[in-house]
Formats: structure tokens, C-alpha cells, sequence
């Protein structure tokens, strides 16, 4: 009797120990959960709920009369509902995480080639954080190159469509990535990225080299611009008969130009100084004449 009374006995007092700790983590958590912590939480969640209500009521009506406007800012359900939390996170601080979600969300549905929710989502990326340039860059150029191609496809594809046709998109789709870049401005002023991509925009989409001169040479006047920003705005002067004003340019730019430097290609900016020397017919003594290298 005694020997078999003894294993009741063993896990009796097992249980007990384990009993004390769930107790114990029970008072622990009452303890925490102080009705002043309590009040905290809830005039936070408060205060998020009636921030999103009121941005909602502003937000809504302004969404409704876009959409009236204009079609492709129609969203199917599945992102109407996705988008429903945006309003707790921005108020959350969690801005940069929703862009990035966002602009995920956007290569989804860029796969399908479906460019009124593309276009609608590049919107509200650059709406949620407009702080990385690389959303902009990337928005204008799939709004230039993507969406024209897409359009010519769905009427046909470039076998079909007549040239005349191809070349009235290709131009509508880069006013439209244009007016995306302008917007891109007002957050960037100092951007060279920014002039650069719209000078290939009016090359590529608008065929208007004199304004892609013009983009160029803004590109090289900005902070840290890439060197081949002002050899193109040369090449694109001398592309339009404005040759004198490419030699003048290449002038001033070369003694700016560090000669160890391989990007600068300080060489090649002097032979096309010499090239323009000898169309223009400039006289020996009026040719360009490089500094001396420094020992």
C-alpha cells in the first residue's frame, strides 16, 4: 500500500511548483496592465482612430471627384482593401514602409501590364515618401517606355500600328512622365538624376534634341554631376548646327576636368575641341590652348 501511494504523492507535489509560476505570471501581468498604463493605451488608440476618421472625411471626397475624373484611378477591390490601413500607418510614422510596400505592390500588378492600377500606385508611392529619387526616375521611365509600349501593343503591336500612331503615344507618354519629373523637382530642385532622365525622355519619346540640350547642361550645373552630362550637351549642339556654341562650351569645360581621372575623359574633350577647331576653320592662334600639367 505504501509503495503504491507513493507515486500520487510524487506528482502531486510536481504540479504545485507549476501552478505557483502560472500564478505568479498572472499577478505579474496585472501588475503591468496599472490602470495608468491602461488610460495611456487607450488615449492612444483614441487619438489614431479619430486621426484616420478625420483624415478619411478630407481624403474621400477629394478620391471620389479624382476617380470621377479620371479612370485610371480606379482600383480594384483587392486594393481598395489593401489600402485601408494607410492612413493608421502614416499616422504611426511608418511612411518609408508603406511607399516600399506600395511600390512592391506595383511590380505585382506591372507584370500584368495593367497600367491603370500601375499608374494609380507609382501616384500614391511617390505621394506616401517622396523623399527617394529612385521612385521618381523609375516612375518616369515606366511611365515613357512601359505604358507606350503597352499601348501599342493592346492596338495592335509595332507590326500593326502605323508609325504616325506609335510616334502621337510615344510623345503623349513623355509629356506624362515629363509632368512627372517636374513634380519629382519640387522635392529634388538639386537633382542631376532627374535632369539627366528628362533629357533622354526628350530624346527617346519627343524627338526635341534642343531641349535635351538644355536638360543636359541644367544636369551639369547641379551638385556631383556626372561628367558625360556636359560631353552630351556638346554632342547634342554640335547634333544641331550649333557648333560654335559646342566648341565655346568644351573650352570652358575642359580646364575643369581632373586629367587622372578616367570618367572626366579630359582626353577625349580636347580631341573633340580639336575636331571643332578644324570644321569651324579657327585659325591656329585662336585654337583652344590646354594648361600645362602641374609636377
Amino acid at each position: 500500500m505504501t509503495s503504491a501511494s507513493a507515486p500520487t504523492c510524487g506528482v502531486a507535489g510536481a504540479v504545485a511548483p507549476a501552478e505557483k509560476g502560472a500564478l505568479n505570471r498572472q499577478r505579474g501581468l496585472f501588475q503591468w496592465l496599472n490602470p495608468a498604463r491602461v488610460r495611456w493605451f487607450a488615449v492612444v488608440v483614441l487619438t489614431l482612430a479619430s486621426g484616420g476618421w478625420l483624415l478619411n472625411r478630407m481624403v474621400d471626397p477629394v478620391w471620389r471627384e479624382a476617380r470621377a475624373r479620371q479612370p485610371a484611378l480606379q482600383l480594384d477591390s483587392s486594393m481598395v482593401a489593401a489600402g485601408q490601413g494607410v492612413t493608421l500607418a502614416l499616422l504611426g510614422g511608418f511612411r518609408a514602409l508603406v511607399a516600399d510596400a506600395t511600390w512592391i505592390r506595383m511590380y505585382d500588378v506591372w507584370e500584368r501590364r495593367d497600367l491603370p492600377a500601375v499608374q494609380t500606385l507609382l501616384h500614391l508611392t511617390t505621394a506616401l515618401d517622396p523623399r527617394p529619387v529612385y521612385f521618381w526616375l523609375n516612375g518616369a521611365r515606366i511611365t515613357a517606355h512601359d505604358f507606350s509600349a503597352w499601348r501599342i501593343q493592346t492596338e495592335g503591336g509595332y507590326d500593326t500600328v502605323a508609325l504616325a500612331r506609335q510616334q502621337q503615344i510615344d510623345a503623349e507618354q513623355g509629356r506624362q512622365a515629363l509632368r512627372v519629373l517636374d513634380a519629382a523637382a519640387t522635392f529634388h530642385p538639386a537633382s542631376a538624376d532627374l535632369w539627366i532622365e528628362r533629357a533622354a525622355i526628350q530624346l527617346t519619346r519627343l524627338r526635341d534634341v534642343a531641349a535635351a540640350a538644355e536638360s543636359y547642361r541644367r544636369a551639369w550645373e547641379q551638385p556631383n554631376a556626372p561628367y558625360f552630362a556636359a560631353r552630351l550637351h556638346a554632342e547634342l549642339l554640335r547634333k544641331l548646327s550649333r557648333k560654335p556654341e559646342a566648341l565655346a562650351w568644351l573650352a570652358r569645360l575642359h580646364p575643369q576636368l581632373p586629367p587622372g581621372e578616367e570618367a572626366a575623359a579630359s582626353e577625349v574633350v580636347l580631341g573633340r575641341i580639336r575636331d571643332l577647331e578644324r570644321e569651324l576653320s579657327v585659325p591656329l592662334a585662336q585654337r583652344y590652348q590646354p594648361a600645362a600639367p602641374t609636377k
